[in-house]
């Protein structure tokens, strides 16, 4: 029986639609019709128009039979066309699969089949890749050719011109950019794949909708940012940020390439406010600044996940002009779910304090319903005594679906009522997070336990290291040993001796490195170094 707060009061559509972030899209061309939207060299497109691109673009894939199962793939740089499509797609009620632009014909194949793609759109500086990658693929889908002024090259792809295929659409009507229930999918991200095939993440509407307000919340994101777009837009949907974008009427700022010199030439000219990035973006942009000599002309919000960057380079950014927020999230969560949730009292610390505290994976965002470390076997909570390792695990409502056609690895992933990371952590006493490594990259030495990113941190303070990766190597007595593998600065020297003996005078005897390789060292798509080849490489 209803109780009095039910009775006669229930569901409507006045009073509940599927949660989207498709409404951010219209919310800013209702607020904010005339400001930027996207930029790309010298062409700007501003809300109202992007909206009303995003509803022709929408009835141009539905006229094609795309339906709220059909995978639409992006094969494209960070160009204009790749942020609207990104809206675009799901206003049609398909599922937006960008792809990594760095794998290749093979690995864009197996994505390609295992989404089973209807419609591709392929950026014309990257149709050899995607023609080595279609004739590899048992799906055939339909290609859509977008024109890059800057690219002089032949095209053989066969395909529709972009414009010509959008062209004779009758825009949706706005009421129908809704999907029939928040749960549908938004997006099928692919992992990485450092360790076999990679994996198809789904998100939903009403995930990356909490995702979107818990990011911009998280930063303090103002109304109007210009954003810069040097993380690319394949990686977790930029981390959902043309949507968080959108919630705060910005600036889409559209990078090709992530080169350094680009990067800052962008923050300068186009009085950029905020953007995001790995560690190794981070490191490009305040090396590429130092070496120049110059800080920037305003400070830069720059938000960077993935390993934590080392204190020295924390601290070498906030000298050239950044003001970094390091968050922690998997692609599995839609993105960056936790942060440093920065208290007053640590203004007062040194400056190597402070960075050591902004470089811990932090506190969940509001919008994540739990974060725990817990103890794998028992499933208990560890203390919060920054000592006891246990996994990282997640429940709320901006965790994925699941793994598209893989129910043994979801159900894995989602044992115990949570989503296991695969990273293992401490809890401070504050009840922040600090990563200790993988599970798989936790190296163990005669019995004791080694973290890879411990040992990288030291490495990475001497003044000839660009990059570092600590991986396990056999070892005679100690069954595995630290081996580092190392990019140096250009123009550095360093060898293996004066490594071993730098570690040694900071860290105990047994985590030091037993062998130094020098390299330049294997990165993933998303700037990630790729352990598993390194290990490989060291364990032939």
């Amino acid at each position: 029986m209803a109780g009095k707060y039910d009775a006669g009061l229930g569901k409507v559509q006045a009073n509940h639609m599927p949660l989207t972030p498709n409404a951010f899209v219209r919310y800013a061309a209702t607020a904010y019709p005339d400001d930027d939207a996207i930029v790309q060299d010298d062409r700007t497109q501003s809300w109202a128009d992007t909206f009303q691109r995003c509803l022709k673009i929408g009835a141009a894939l539905k006229d094609a039979g795309v339906t709220k199962d059909s995978t639409v793939s992006i094969l494209c740089r960070n160009t204009f066309e790749s942020v609207e499509l990104t809206y675009a797609i799901p206003f049609s009620g398909g599922v937006i699969n960008a792809l990594n632009t760095r794998l290749d014909g093979a690995g864009i194949a197996f994505i390609l089949d295992h989404g089973e793609c209807e419609i591709l759109f392929v950026d014309v500086a990257l149709a050899d890749l995607a023609e080595a990658a279609l004739s590899l693929c048992e799906v055939k889908p339909r290609i859509i050719l977008i024109p890059d002024p800057q690219f002089e090259g032949e095209v053989s792809l066969q395909g529709e011109d972009y414009e010509t295929f959008i062209a004779p659409a009758t825009p949706l009507h706005q009421d129908d950019i809704y999907p029939d229930d928040e749960w549908d999918a938004i997006a099928l991200n692919y992992t990485s794949g450092t360790t076999g095939d990679p994996k198809g993440v789904v998100f939903h509407h009403r995930g990356v909708y909490l995702v979107s307000f818990g990011q911009a919340h998280e930063w303090s994101l103002p109304r109007h940012p210009r954003y810069l777009w040097a993380l690319p837009i394949f990686h977790a949907n930029g981390w959902c940020f043309p949507w968080i974008l959108a919630s705060k009427a910005g600036t889409n700022v559209c990078l090709r390439a992530p080169v350094a010199s680009d990067i800052v030439d962008a923050l300068i000219k186009e009085d950029i406010t905020h953007l995001c990035g790995a560690p190794i973006v981070l490191n490009m942009a305040v090396t590429e600044l130092e070496n120049r000599g110059t800080k920037l002309p305003r400070t830069v919000h720059l938000m960077t996940a993935g390993s934590a960057p080392p204190a020295i380079v924390l601290k070498r950014a906030e000298a050239v002009g950044f003001d970094v927020l390091h968050v922690y999230g998997l692609t599995e969560l839609s993105g960056p779910v936790t942060s440093c949730a920065w208290r007053q009292e640590w203004d007062d610390l040194s400056d190597a304090d402070r960075a050591i505290k902004r470089a811990r994976q932090g506190i969940n965002y509001a919008v994540m319903e739990e974060m725990s470390v817990r103890d794998a076997e028992t499933l208990e909570e560890t203390p919060f005594d920054g000592e006891t390792v246990g996994e990282v695990m997640f429940r709320g409502n901006t965790v994925m679906k699941g793994y598209l056609k893989n129910p043994a690895t979801t159900e894995a992933s989602f044992k115990g009522g949570r989503f296991w990371s695969g990273d293992l952590a401490v809890r401070h006493p504050d009840g922040h997070i600090e990563i200790r490594d993988r599970s798989k990259d936790i190296i163990i030495s005669g019995g004791e336990n080694i973290s890879s990113i411990e040992v990288e941190a030291i490495i990475y303070e001497h003044p000839a290291v660009a990059e570092a990766a600590i991986v396990g190597g056999k070892h005679e007595k100690w069954e595995e040993t630290p081996v580092a593998c190392v990019e140096l600065k250009p123009g550095a020297s360093l060898n293996e001796a004066e490594l071993i003996a730098f570690c040694r005078e900071r860290l105990a005897h047994y985590k030091c490195p037993t062998k130094a390789i020098f390299m330049d060292l294997p990165k993933t798509a998303t700037g990630k170094i790729k352990k598993f080849d390194l290990r490989k490489m060291v364990n032939p």
